[in-house]
């Protein structure tokens, strides 16, 4: 174990940096400029000697991002609407959804979005299912 420290000892000035969570937008920046030259290394060989690194920078990163820049509460909804708008996507070409009338109930919220759905939605679009979680009802306090 001894050799171990006495490298990593060698090395850490070097990979602190990357470990550490940053302190602003500037830092920030590098390590997600530092976690892509990773993946580009790493490619899709999830055995890769630096795979492990990729994956505790972007750990670090996702720390720094639910702490300054947490995600607004958003309805599954709003996020269609949005991608709909951001896609130049109309009501009726979303066969994710079903067909334009069932769109429409959904954006008018006669109608919620069903898991099949979402799946489809995170599958056509890249992103997770969570995105269309409903937020959470905000507690109200009693005063």
């Amino acid at each position: 174990m001894h050799t171990l420290v006495e490298q990593a000892t060698q090395h850490w000035s070097y990979l602190a940096p990357l470990l550490t969570i940053p302190t602003d937008d500037a830092d920030y920046d590098a390590r997600v400029e530092a976690l892509d030259e990773l993946l580009d290394l790493i490619g899709d060989d999830e055995s890769h000697l630096l795979a492990s690194l990729a994956s505790r920078l972007g750990d670090v990163i996702e720390a720094y991002d639910e702490e300054r820049r947490p995600l607004p509460d958003v309805s599954g909804v709003d996020v269609l609407r949005y991608l709909m708008q951001e896609h130049q996507i109309s009501q009726s070409e979303l066969p994710e959804i079903g067909a334009q009338s069932v769109v429409s109930a959904i954006l008018a919220g006669r109608r919620k979005l069903n898991w099949r759905q979402v799946c489809e939605l995170s599958e056509r679009f890249g992103i997770a299912t969570d995105t269309f979680k409903e937020p959470s009802p905000t507690r109200r306090v009693a005063g």
